[in-house]
């Protein structure tokens, strides 16, 4: 073998040691990928539980911060709309009140769900109709101080084993009069003989400190038809 060859023969090994680095560099990153998208809750709610935000203020102290800066400043009054800041108690916690909640479906009446102190239902909360579609539609009320970071959170059980988990970002509120109002995205449900069944599952309503405003525990039916 000449040294022709014998150059051609170490390039063609450097690329094949490269290609070998490379393929196990993109193993470990798919490897990193997928343990982020399988992180428990409890594990999203232990490290929201560590970050430091900063400090909470009054609505009056919200409208002095930053007001030489015009965009902010407009920002913060637009957030706020109609409030009259004069007349809001200056209370730094923020009080959020989840007025209804129903299961919105084109294939039936909605289903107004009974929402108790507790937060825990008495027995079977709602039965749906396996591959039918439908919203989760709620309003609620804010007020004393803007809730940031307002969020949804839902966990399915069946026969104990995790089988679904959801969060949807709602945004920030500034208190009002009036209720906010809104709409999950559409969901559809399982069908089949494994699907049907009952169910037990836990929704939060929280915002970015991580506190929680009503959290509900309870159990539901998917049949072949509605109850």
């Amino acid at each position: 073998m000449g040294f022709d060859e014998n150059k051609e023969a170490g390039e063609k090994s450097e690329a094949t040691d490269h290609e070998n680095h490379k393929s196990e560099d993109e193993h470990v990153s798919r490897q990193t990928s997928e343990a982020s998208i399988y992180a428990t809750e409890e594990d999203e709610e232990e490290l929201a539980s560590k970050i430091q935000l900063g400090p909470q203020c009054t609505l009056k102290e919200h409208l002095e911060k930053d007001k030489d800066d015009e965009s902010l400043r407009r920002w913060k009054e637009q957030l706020l709309g109609s409030v009259d800041v004069n007349n809001v108690a200056e209370i730094l916690d923020p009080e959020v009140k989840i007025t209804s909640l129903s299961i919105v479906s084109p294939e039936r009446d909605d289903i107004v769900l009974p929402i108790p102190e507790d937060g825990n239902p008495k027995g079977l909360w709602f039965t749906l109709k396996e591959g039918s579609h439908y919203r989760l539609k709620f309003t609620f009320q804010v007020n004393n101080n803007i809730v940031s970071g307002f969020k949804y959170t839902n966990t399915v059980w069946k026969t104990g084993v995790k089988v679904d988990s959801s969060k949807e970002m709602l945004g920030t509120f500034s208190p009002q009069p009036e209720a906010y109002t809104h709409e999950m995205p559409e969901e559809t449900t399982p069908s089949g003989l494994f699907a049907r069944g009952s169910y037990s599952a836990r929704s939060k309503f929280l915002d970015d400190d991580n506190k929680c405003y009503l959290e509900i525990n309870y159990t539901f039916d998917i049949r072949k038809e509605w109850a």
